[in-house]
């Protein structure tokens, strides 16, 4: 059943959802491949010139883009828009993971790096593409709070505070990108390349939430559960993730230490709470296609 409906998201696919599903697969597949040099060939794993950059813009930048197409086609849309945005948002994951992979196996910074023209280039064309991949986002998540009468609430509700994080997590990386350049314009590019990315926890945490609370209400679509306990599990989780992702910001805003008691115990019953309603689908999900099978046995 899953598998079909999967499937099914690749066989409507418009061209642009089509395009946007390889890149993204290409991108993640990039990123496993940069892990594995890195693993194998015992590279740095610090710095600006590693290439674990690579790998984790390539794993996050596939996965990114495969879940905006994803999620973007539960979204009403005119056809011109949706090209425009999936095809805008593509290249944009396209050129950030293949410059910043360029730059690490020339072994120089991709960001804040204005030594020689093409490295100004490069670092000006990666703050042109998080521009892009901000407006295209803002467009989304307005979109997703329009009328959307085809799509269930808990959903509806999962896109929409999905959207809200992502666009957090793309604020607090332009704010990042923003820092590092007054640095460098300030001509002290070493404190730029030490201190321009000391968000990046909180920008991890909340990236993926649209895929995380989306994928769990889609699941819960499968199981015979009634609406609104559906709702009930998609705000739980959200809870969750919410929990996590705070106290991962707050850890890393106002220096909280994550070895506090009171904070450790808080992530860890986050974590509890996301994963239990995710168990709790997939078990859901299993007894309700067991049944189907059943009947139609």
């Amino acid at each position: 059943m899953i598998g079909s409906a999967l499937w099914s998201f690749w066989r409507r696919g418009r061209t642009a959802e089509r395009t946007g599903y390889i890149v993204g697969a290409v991108l993640f597949v990039s990123g496993l491949m940069h892990l594995g040099v890195l693993a194998i060939g015992g590279g740095s794993w610090d710095g600006p010139v590693s290439l674990r950059k690579a790998a984790t813009f390539g794993l996050s930048f596939g996965l990114t883009l495969l879940t905006i197409v994803w999620v973007a086609s539960f979204l009403r849309l005119s056809d011109r828009l949706r090209s425009i945005l999936l095809g805008a948002f593509t290249v944009a994951c396209a050129v950030e993971t293949l410059l910043v992979s360029l730059q690490a196996w020339r072994g120089v910074p991709s960001h804040f790096n204005l030594e020689t023209t093409f490295d100004g280039l490069v670092a000006r064309t990666l703050a042109g593409g998080g521009l892009v991949l901000v407006a295209v986002i803002a467009t989304l998540l307005f979109v997703s709070f329009s009328r959307q009468p085809a799509l269930p609430v808990s959903l509806r509700i999962a896109i929409r505070i999905g959207f809200v994080t992502l666009f957090m997590s793309l604020v607090v990386g332009a704010l990042m990108i923003v820092r590092g350049m007054r640095l460098v314009f300030a001509g002290d590019p070493q404190a730029a390349y030490a201190t321009g990315g000391a968000l990046k926890p909180t920008h991890a945490a909340t990236m993926h939430a649209i895929l995380v609370l989306p994928l769990l209400a889609w699941l819960l679509s499968f199981t015979d559960w009634s609406e609104r306990r559906r709702v009930g599990a998609v705000l739980l989780g959200a809870a969750g993730y919410a929990l996590l992702a705070g106290l991962v910001a707050l850890e890393n805003v106002a220096g909280v230490p994550s070895s506090d008691t009171a904070v450790k115990t808080l992530m860890v019953l986050g974590f509890v709470e996301l994963l239990a309603v995710g168990l709790v689908a997939v078990r859901s999900v299993a007894r309700a296609s067991h049944a189907t099978g059943i009947q139609h046995g």
